[in-house]
């Protein structure tokens, strides 16, 4: 008898009137919501535009909705397809049956469908959006949790799940109900929230580039599931004594690997968008972006020319005035002027003397002369500049 396990919802969905809101699809849509964040926040530091993770799941996140259902439908098809079984129910994603393997699979061809259109580099967008992929993938197991699947073999643990109302046409490996099982979904869930964790650490410490940060993700995360795998009880078909989820496991992990190998030494792209690609981000760059490019810009050819112009200025100016100064010096030989060969020492004498010998009168005459004509300056300008015909 265990004294302590963990409870099994007995509702997975909500009456609302005519709408039913079922746990299941509000899980997912909280894992969409963490990893468009975490995406769009690494995808940010790495030099993309604001907005992208959100654009980009528009198109991955129908498509991995789609390659995850058709994945389930594919590899267990007596679920719906047997006689006595309802093909319509295939289309009922609410009631459960997601595969990752073509959740990843179809949803990497969205976005890359969605990153052709607005422009950027898929492997840099894959890296960044791995650890928030991990993350939606613990968020959604909680839907399992409500929905009572997924668990595994029974067990006396004190964390073993209390499971009631089950359906035995999807837990036919069970033959004893109700009892205590391993949480296989609670185990999936600490183990993607630690593959997340993996990611972000080795994607910061060895600065992975090229979509290695990603291929880590899938390395890490088929490891545990193929454990997790083992455990689980629940309808699988099987082949050579495994289940198929362990077999498509085991080649998605030797696919990964064989990437990350092939791709070591990759360094992380500097660049993850095109430098003409506008990518949507109708915000464009923040002030902040802005003054430093402002800064290191280039000055421009008017700018440039200018500058030449002045510096040309300056440089014929400083001839003009060598040259002035080299006329204006005196021969030290002959004291004579070396343009001229006259003698600037006659020359000053000449004009001190007639300077001297100017009448004192004539001076007060001409300095009165002076006065009266700079005096009636302004008046003639001032009728020149005034129009005959006075102010309007």
């Amino acid at each position: 008898m265990n004294v302590a396990s963990l409870p099994s919802p007995t509702v997975n969905a909500w009456e609302i009137g005519p709408l039913a809101i079922r746990a299941y699809a509000l899980c997912i849509i909280a894992g969409v919501i963490a990893a468009i964040w975490i995406a769009e926040r690494r995808w940010v530091a790495r030099g993309g535009h604001r907005g992208t993770a959100t654009d980009i799941a528009v198109w991955a996140v129908p498509f991995g909705l789609v390659g995850a259902r058709i994945y389930h439908v594919v590899t267990d098809p007596e679920l719906y397809f047997e006689s006595g079984r309802h093909p319509i129910d295939a289309l009922k994603i609410w009631d459960g049956g997601l595969g990752i393997w073509g959740a990843v699979l179809l949803g990497a061809i969205g976005a890359w469908l969605g990153l052709r259109r607005r422009g950027g580099n898929f492997a840099a967008f894959a890296d960044a959006a791995a650890p928030g992929i991990a993350v939606a993938q613990a968020i959604g197991r909680l839907g399992n949790w409500f929905n009572n699947e997924l668990y595994g073999k029974a067990t006396s643990l004190p964390w073993g799940l209390t499971v009631h109302d089950i359906d035995p046409d999807t837990h036919k490996s069970i033959d004893t109900l109700p009892g205590h099982y391993q949480p296989t979904f609670l185990y999936e869930l600490i183990w993607d929230l630690g593959v997340a964790g993996l990611v972000v650490w080795a994607d910061k410490r060895f600065r992975l580039g090229g979509g290695r940060a990603f291929a880590l993700y899938v390395m890490a995360y088929t490891v545990g599931r193929a454990w997790i795998e083992y455990l689980r009880v629940d309808h699988a078909n099987h082949f050579a004594g495994l289940r198929l989820n362990d077999w498509t496991s085991i080649v998605v992990f030797a696919g990964a690997l064989a990437y990350f190998v092939l791709r070591r030494g990759t360094p992380r792209e500097e660049t993850v968008v095109p430098a003409d690609a506008t990518d949507g981000d109708e915000s464009g760059p923040t002030e902040a972006d802005a003054a430093p490019e402002s800064d290191a810009a280039p000055k421009s050819d008017s700018a440039s020319k200018s500058d030449s112009a002045t510096e040309s200025d300056l440089a014929t100016e400083t001839d003009l005035a060598t040259e002035t100064d080299l006329a204006t010096e005196s021969d030290p030989a002959t004291g004579a002027d070396p343009a001229t060969g006259a003698d600037p020492v006659m020359e000053t004498d000449s004009v001190t003397e007639t300077d001297a010998e100017t009448d004192p009168a004539d001076e007060e005459g001409e300095a009165h002369k002076r006065v009266e004509s700079d005096s009636a300056q302004p008046a003639a300008v001032d009728s020149a500049e005034v129009p005959s015909g006075g102010p309007e």
